[in-house]
């Protein structure tokens, strides 16, 4: 086995915060990945720009936002209302089945979840998020033990709520309310949905030029269970006459607010290396000794600028706040590679996806291990993924990372084990 050098410390950028995390050998961690060390490549040394503090932290701050509260209310008195738990457990959900792992590619030793045959073929829906109960609660308390993973389509966003205990799964139609008139009503959400991360009762969604997207987890409708709801007409979204429809979806959750970049929107189709960050992906990382964290990161297909990673404190009940408030950015750095789809934060580890589709054809992607201390990145451990690996969560009771593959006909939601992510 290679020796990996030991990482020294993690620090926090932000002059009135100063977090050390000290970390294990990654020796110790690589012995216990299944399937051996794919690669191990020394980064260069950290150069002026690979921190964040040099550009300067408030390119990243976020001031939040509520959605107007009139057709929230008004939907609250048409529709009935869900919560998450009667949500998973509502009859009439697809079936998670079995047999996707090899062709999605997924490493032996991961514990596999698949679509129906639908949801495993269309190409009109891409999945992209991933999060779970393990995120939303410290001590994982949740019947079902949910998880989540976020679609895009060019109509718009839904959220799947997967119920690994029944191995089942509904999707939930995300929409933005409005007033039409003196009627409420809501409309599709045109964003890429590339990162979800569930904290509280809130659910965050990344938008890729303006920040996130903030829905309620309180705030789930159930269009079967309404008399102004239906599931009929696949072809309608919001009121139509005297009744609400969702594209044939059973529940929708209206957006209850954003979280917004104060220096303005990121590039649409290019990484520029400064300024505001283009919300690819996003996690949460609950195993610093400090408060919780949300993190997000940007994918950027060129070698130069590399994209940025960075991190937002949390606190139980408010999250990132409330309207008004500035989510102020504590840590920042630029990212170990190109092509990265997804990253996640663990007792001072991080594990980041990367694409390696070269634009002809599709390749298995990666998962790449590794640790940051005061100078940059350390030694990086490589190891085969899926096809298409997107968004990372870390499942702390089962000591897994989790991840979703893209790509129609190779897609699986999976779970590797991961030493370092745990209590």
């Amino acid at each position: 086995m290679m020796i990996l050098k030991q990482s020294a410390t993690i620090r926090v950028l932000r002059p009135d915060v100063l977090t050390l995390v000290v970390a294990a050998p990654l020796t110790v961690l690589v012995a216990g990945l299944p399937g051996g060390v794919h690669d191990v490549v020394r980064l260069e040394p950290a150069k002026a720009g690979n921190v964040a503090a040099v550009q300067g932290l408030g390119d990243f701050d976020m001031r939040g936002a509520s959605t107007p509260r009139a057709p929230i209310r008004a939907l609250g008195r048409s529709l009935t209302k869900s919560g998450v738990g009667a949500l998973i457990r509502s009859p009439g959900q697809r079936r998670l089945g079995g047999g996707c792992g090899k062709a999605a590619g997924v490493p032996a030793q991961s514990a596999v979840y698949c679509w129906d045959k639908e949801d495993f073929t269309t190409r009109t829906w891409v999945p992209q998020g991933v999060t779970s109960v393990s995120d939303a609660a410290a001590d994982e308390s949740f019947d079902g033990r949910p998880m989540l993973v976020s679609w895009y389509a060019a109509t718009g966003i839904r959220v799947t709520f997967v119920n690994p205990d029944r191995r089942t799964y509904r999707h939930v139609l995300l929409v933005y309310p409005t007033m039409k008139g003196r009627q409420a009503t809501y409309g599709d959400i045109g964003v890429h949905a590339g990162g979800i991360a569930w904290f509280g009762n809130k659910l965050y969604v990344a938008d890729t030029r303006a920040g996130l997207r903030e829905f309620d987890m309180g705030q789930i409708y159930d269009l079967g269970q309404s008399k102004a709801g239906s599931t009929e007409n696949p072809g309608w979204v919001g009121r139509h006459g005297d009744k609400y429809y969702a594209h044939g979806y059973r529940y929708v959750m209206p957006q209850t607010g954003s979280w917004q970049y104060v220096q303005g929107k990121a590039p649409l189709n290019r990484c520029r290396g400064a300024g505001p960050l283009r919300t690819s992906w996003t996690s949460i990382d609950r195993t610093g000794w400090q408060q919780p964290v949300l993190i997000a990161g940007e994918y950027c297909a060129a070698a130069r600028p590399r994209g940025r990673v960075v991190t937002w404190p949390l606190r139980v009940g408010t999250g990132l706040g409330g309207p008004g408030d500035i989510a102020r950015a504590t840590w920042a750095a630029t990212l170990p590679d190109r092509k990265i789809q997804g990253g996640v934060r663990t007792h001072g580890y991080w594990w980041f996806s990367r694409n390696r589709d070269d634009g002809s054809r599709e390749r298995r992607g990666e998962l790449l291990l590794t640790a940051r201390d005061w100078w940059g990145w350390d030694d990086v451990v490589r190891r085969p993924a899926s096809y298409g690996p997107e968004d990372l969560s870390c499942f702390r009771g089962q000591r897994r990372i989790w991840t979703v593959g893209e790509h129609a006909g190779k897609r699986a939601l999976w779970g590797t084990p991961a030493p370092p992510c745990g209590y």
